[in-house]
């Protein structure tokens, strides 16, 4: 399979499985990754998601050229945007998801990567925007996100001249949280999402969705959009657990409701 899909617990794991073409996704892995996307969003079991890449070479070296960019597309597939929707073109999933950075981190996989919302990466890991190399722009958020995720003048840098970065340097642009031995790097997601699990699930996604959304919207149509979902917030069950158990001193219990 392309794609390997498989939940533990509240958490998801999405692993892009062509360790062979260094975890290049052709059309199959799309397909397969918009399903997992799907899923991650629809399923009320699951809070948390971990994308990773099979072997230890590679996150994934972005779009199988061979494959994807010589087919040729009718004009009318301009207009269907909502056709096999992925996390980086524009399907919305309030879960939190946590990228572990196995190696490798190219071209639509580090578009990929810019609509994570958490990151951990192995040493060895190298992340870089390639397109322009092979005379195409790094679709699917490249150009928005990295100018918005990262100091003006290193987005410019990756986005025009093709060249990338280490895990340290990644690390010190705060593109990832933590840099770990390859060793220890499913651990550290997991831990991360062990961590967000241990919270209201309504909460998280309440927060991801605003401070998301906020980033596009003037700072008065932020605050009372804030103020909205706070008191939809407040009517769930979760929200009374909370302040119930930080009263009588012990874990809360939250169910999602």
């Amino acid at each position: 399979m392309a794609l390997l899909y498989e939940k533990r617990g509240k958490v998801a794991y999405i692993t892009i499985n062509r360790p062979e073409a260094m975890n290049a996704m052709d059309p199959e892995t799309y397909h397969e990754l918009s399903q997992a996307w799907i899923d991650v969003r629809d399923d009320p079991d699951v809070w948390c998601a971990i994308i990773t890449g099979a072997g230890d070479k590679a996150f994934s070296a972005g779009a199988d050229l061979r494959r994807t960019i010589p087919q040729e597309v009718e004009k009318w597939h301009f207009w269907q945007t909502q056709e096999e929707q992925i996390l980086n073109r524009g399907l919305e999933v309030w879960k939190p998801i946590i990228a572990a950075v196995n190696g490798y981190c190219l071209a639509g996989g580090m578009t990929l990567l810019l609509a994570t919302d958490l990151r951990v990466a192995a040493e060895h890991a190298r992340f870089g925007l390639s397109e322009v190399k092979r005379g195409i722009l790094p679709g699917n958020g490249g150009t928005q996100r990295t100018i918005r995720q990262l100091p003006y003048p290193i987005a410019m840098w990756l986005l025009l001249s093709g060249e990338g970065l280490t895990a340290q340097e990644a690390y010190q642009y705060g593109l990832v949280n933590k840099v770990v031995p390859f060793g220890g790097l499913m651990a550290e997601a997991e831990r991360m999402a062990h961590i967000i699990c241990q919270n209201a699930p309504l909460a998280v996604r309440a927060i991801k969705e605003l401070a998301v959304r906020g980033q596009y919207l003037p700072i008065e149509y932020g605050l009372r959009l804030e103020q909205a979902v706070g008191q939809v917030l407040r009517a769930t069950e979760d929200a009374r657990e909370g302040p119930r158990a930080f009263a009588e001193k012990r874990k809360p219990t939250y169910i999602g409701r």
